[in-house]
């Protein structure tokens, strides 16, 4: 899908379909709805009385031209209540558009930049949720289907604007919503791949790639050189599997004057049987996905590159498979970490903290601050705020105040939850520093309050996405499968450290 920024009356383009809008409760349309709605003999304007139209968000409604402009379809999308329009809501009908215009074999599409006049969004910001929704939402993988089915992929998606003064940031917009879109796209590639292609192997190389091709430090350790660092919790999750461990670094330097290096830490389980803890059959299929945090991260410092931020951050990556094997951790055993911390394994299935243990301790002993890690960590975070939340958990307010406002502005919901000094008791081990899991109740937080063990003093947040990593429908910028969840939290959160000067 490319796209393209002109000129020109929205009435005289000859394409396949043109989108224009419609906020609900409005009965005579105005701007360019106006105007197509009079080209087209008031057409527009009847459906509305008549109930067909209503501008509800999630709608798109077609009506055919039959010759009375060039465009063959007019797509008229719900914009929802106006009180509650965002550049989300832009993103959502964009996705939801572009979905409904394929189905009617729509190759070229002209649309008005929403939200860019009544809306009150800028025209920067609001092409770039256009593009991002576009993406996002056009979104397929099907590489390993054989026989296709034949489709007819939108090939273009022309924006117009009448004024040329606004082409510059139009243009700027656009360009931004590829690198954050692309990125959220090459996260729902890593995690729909099947486990037996997306191993910790291939992700090590998918991450030098990206080093590659965005002028990245890359550092791929063995299974030799993290015992020499002394990952102990990472090598012991990997016991059970024939398939080597890596531990992935991905630096980028974009302010040599600054003092901070942001650390992104992702969780990079390419597939979680629950070891000897095993998981039921029900929902294990999923568990290709438990490598969602790694994979965000390395696609979000990709992007932070693309874009040339004045920012530096540093990606930390433990990547491995966790399998009932011969050699497989046993519910009992202990584990060292890499800052000397012992761990009590009581729950083989609690393998994402033990292997996050050793790469937090990596990240402060190599002085990166802030961190934040992302992860599939517990199924209590998913049965405590759905599908549409991640649960976030901070040693510092004001970071995450940063973070969930980055995350509400690129349309990825945060909502903090507390990590109580009293919940700490539910991870005491009586045979080691601490245990890998405290129990039933309060899960998310034990298994945050585990994490801060391995922090130390550093301003850091810890985000719980095992809720939205998956989508079980197509919706707005979703499709049923990966959601990417979390990448473009972290793109505009460095966007704006880099502004503020870090």
């Amino acid at each position: 899908m490319k796209f393209d920024v002109k000129t020109g009356d929205i009435c005289a383009w000859e394409c396949d379909a043109v989108v224009v809008n419609l906020f609900e409760g409005v009965e005579k349309p105005g701007g360019a709805t106006g105007a197509i709605n009079s080209a087209l003999g008031g057409a527009i304007v009847e459906l509305i009385k008549n109930g067909e139209i209503k501008g509800e968000l999630h709608e798109v409604h077609i009506v055919h031209s039959l010759g009375k402009i060039p465009a063959r379809i007019v797509a008229v999308a719900g914009l929802g209540k106006k009180e509650n329009f965002n550049a989300d809501k832009i993103r959502t009908v964009m996705g939801d558009t572009v979905r409904t215009l394929k189905k009617h074999n729509c190759r070229r599409i002209a649309t008005i930049i929403h939200g860019a006049g009544i809306g009150g969004i800028e025209p920067g910001p609001a092409a770039q949720a256009i593009v991002e929704g576009c993406l996002l939402g056009s979104y397929t993988f099907n590489k390993h289907v054989t026989k296709k089915e034949e489709e007819h992929d939108i090939e273009k998606i022309i924006l117009l604007e009448r004024d040329k003064a606004g082409l510059g940031m139009i243009k700027s917009g656009v360009n931004r919503g590829v690198i954050y879109a692309e990125a959220a796209i090459m996260t729902r590639d890593m995690v729909n791949e099947p486990a037996n292609h997306m191993t910790p192997t291939h992700m090590a190389e998918i991450a030098e790639k990206i080093a590659e091709e965005c002028g990245l430090e890359s550092t791929i350790f063995n299974r030799k050189e993290m015992e020499k660092a002394g990952m102990g919790a990472l090598l012991g999750v990997a016991q059970g599997t024939s398939q080597p461990p890596k531990f992935i670094v991905l630096s980028y330097r974009g302010n040599n004057a600054g003092k901070d290096t942001i650390g992104f830490v992702g969780k990079g389980l390419t597939f979680d049987s629950g070891g000897l803890s095993l998981k039921g059959q029900e929902f294990m299929s999923d568990m290709k996905g438990d490598m969602s945090g790694g994979a965000a991260v390395i696609a979000a410092i990709g992007a932070i590159a693309r874009l040339k931020l004045k920012v530096n951050v540093t990606a930390v990556i433990p990547a491995t498979e966790n399998l009932p094997g011969g050699r497989a951790l046993k519910p009992g055993d202990v584990l060292r970490t890499m800052n000397g911390k012992t761990i009590e394994v009581v729950n083989t299935d609690a393998e994402g903290r033990l292997i996050l243990s050793d790469a937090l301790s990596y990240a402060v002993k190599n002085g990166l601050s802030p961190i934040i890690d992302m992860a599939t960590l517990t199924g209590a975070c998913h049965v405590a705020l759905g599908d549409l939340y991640a649960g976030v958990f901070t040693n510092d307010q004001s970071l995450v105040d940063r973070l969930i406002k980055a995350g509400a502005e690129e349309g990825e919901n945060l909502w903090q939850l507390p990590m109580p000094e009293e919940y700490e008791e539910q991870n005491k081990s009586e045979i080691a520093d601490i245990k890998n899991s405290g129990g039933r109740y309060g899960g998310a937080i034990t298994g945050a309050l585990f994490l801060k063990q391995f922090i130390a003093d550093t301003p850091w947040v810890h985000m719980d996405i095992a809720g939205p990593f998956m989508s079980e429908k197509a919706s707005g910028v979703l499709v049923k499968g990966a959601t990417g969840f979390g990448v473009r939290t972290l793109i505009s959160f460095a966007e704006k450290y880099a502004g503020k000067g870090g």
